[in-house]
């Protein structure tokens, strides 16, 4: 047969270079927005998996089934934590603000891996900072962006 016949292997149909999305071997603890958002993605990625088997598009198919067995591990290993309702220390699900040395206020809520956004202030309960904030009280001394700080609230 000749080569002018056969099709290239070209970009839009690679799935060598498509890898499984590492979990993350800590425990998977979510606030109940957490469990939402998972279930969520999890749905998203299985309408994504039947549009992309329904046009049969080998690419789009294998980044949606990589996005389905993440999310769906995600999903099976899923521990719900509710807030805790006594604000005397710290604990997963609170907010905490913090005042710094110059007096300018940060608020961090600690949340699971999956729902962190530094950006908005969720911070997963496996960051450096989460696990200094874990167990502290109002009044307490951490260190926040390389510089001491005083948790000043626990909501």
């Amino acid at each position: 047969m000749s080569s002018a016949f056969t099709r290239e292997n070209d970009d839009t149909e690679s799935v060598e270079d498509i890898g499984e999305r590492p979990v993350s071997p800590h425990r998977n603890l979510v606030t109940p927005e957490g469990l939402a958002q998972i279930e969520h993605e999890l749905e998203a990625a299985r309408v994504a998996f039947a549009k992309a088997e329904h046009d049969r598009e080998r690419r789009a198919i294998a980044l949606a089934a990589r996005d389905l067995n993440y999310w769906s591990a995600r999903r099976a290993n899923a521990e719900l934590v509710h807030p805790i309702a006594d604000k005397s220390e710290v604990r997963f699900g609170h907010t905490v603000t913090v005042k710094m040395t110059k007096g300018k206020k940060e608020s961090f809520k600690i949340v699971g891996e999956d729902e962190a956004d530094p950006a908005k202030g969720l911070i997963p309960h496996v960051a450096p900072l989460a696990v200094a904030l874990i167990g502290k009280e109002v009044g307490d001394k951490v260190e926040v962006k390389h510089e001491k700080a005083e948790i000043v609230a626990i909501a």
